[in-house]
């Protein structure tokens, strides 16, 4: 069952949203050549606890840490160890916040150091995708709609788009209904109503969009080894359109400008 959001729960999240928001940019701010991602997750830990969260992703069905932290081939919830990052790879931050009973979920993709002009390509591509299904997100409109533009514009640019991975409803739990498909049909799916909180979360391919799952039953990584990216936000849809809950204000200016382009999305 899907569960719509009162304006009051909405501004819960909002919060909730500022927190995972403003923890994710000192993290993006902190990714160097020489970091491991087990400093990166004990800096989420104590910046979602100093502000008075509880990271949602710590103990979730047994995982270890409160980020996923994917390198490179690996799309999605890679775990954070004694892993060294190094000049030229790609490190994809996944991370969630409890506050006051509800979550909000955020990802994004950063260059450590100098990266290739193709690995900035699908950066760039990537995030262009999470911005086209965020305005796709339209009272009176369908799931489908949402993943037909991501779809379009990744495979518009030779990439991949996975499909064993899908954004979802966010609320109480970090996943609930509806699931939402970075591929698909518009005019499909359940109706987009007002109230609805969704994490849309593109992750993309450099090549095929088939994954495997590591050994650890965990990390996620391309089936061909190439390169993943991954971008997600937190969004509500009001009467006044597609509010995100997780912009990230001073990180993300340029892209807080392409939504202001956008007439449906509002920050």
């Amino acid at each position: 069952m899907i569960a719509l959001k009162s304006p009051r729960e909405i501004e819960v999240m909002r919060r909730s949203g500022q927190v995972t928001a403003d923890v994710l940019t000192e993290l993006m701010q902190a990714v160097r050549p020489g970091i491991s991602t087990a400093e990166l997750d004990r800096m989420a830990e104590a910046g979602i606890r100093a502000r008075g969260g509880i990271p949602t992703f710590k103990g979730y069905h047994g995982f270890s840490a409160s980020i996923c932290a994917s390198v490179n081939d690996e799309v999605v919830h890679g775990i954070p160890g004694e892993r060294v990052l190094r000049d030229g790879d790609l490190l994809s931050i996944d991370i969630g916040t409890t506050l006051d009973g509800y979550v909000s979920d955020s990802a994004v993709t950063v260059a450590v150091g100098s990266i290739s002009s193709a690995a900035r390509r699908l950066l760039e591509v990537t995030q262009e995708c999470l911005m086209l299904g965020i305005a796709a997100m339209r009272v009176g409109g369908h799931v489908g709609d949402i993943g037909a533009a991501v779809q379009a514009h990744a495979e518009a640019h030779g990439y991949g788009v996975v499909r064993e991975l899908v954004g979802h409803g966010v609320g109480r739990e970090m996943h609930e209904e509806p699931q939402v498909p970075n591929y698909g049909s518009a005019g499909t799916g359940a109706e987009l109503r007002e109230g609805l909180v969704l994490a849309i979360e593109p992750m993309i391919t450099q090549g095929s969009p088939r994954v495997s799952i590591q050994k650890d039953g965990w990390t996620v990584v391309t089936a061909d080894g190439k390169l993943a990216a991954h971008f997600e936000h937190t969004i509500a849809l009001t009467a006044t359109g597609a509010k995100v809950l997780t912009l990230r204000e001073f990180a993300e200016r340029p892209e807080a400008q392409a939504y202001r382009l956008m007439p449906s999305a509002t920050v």
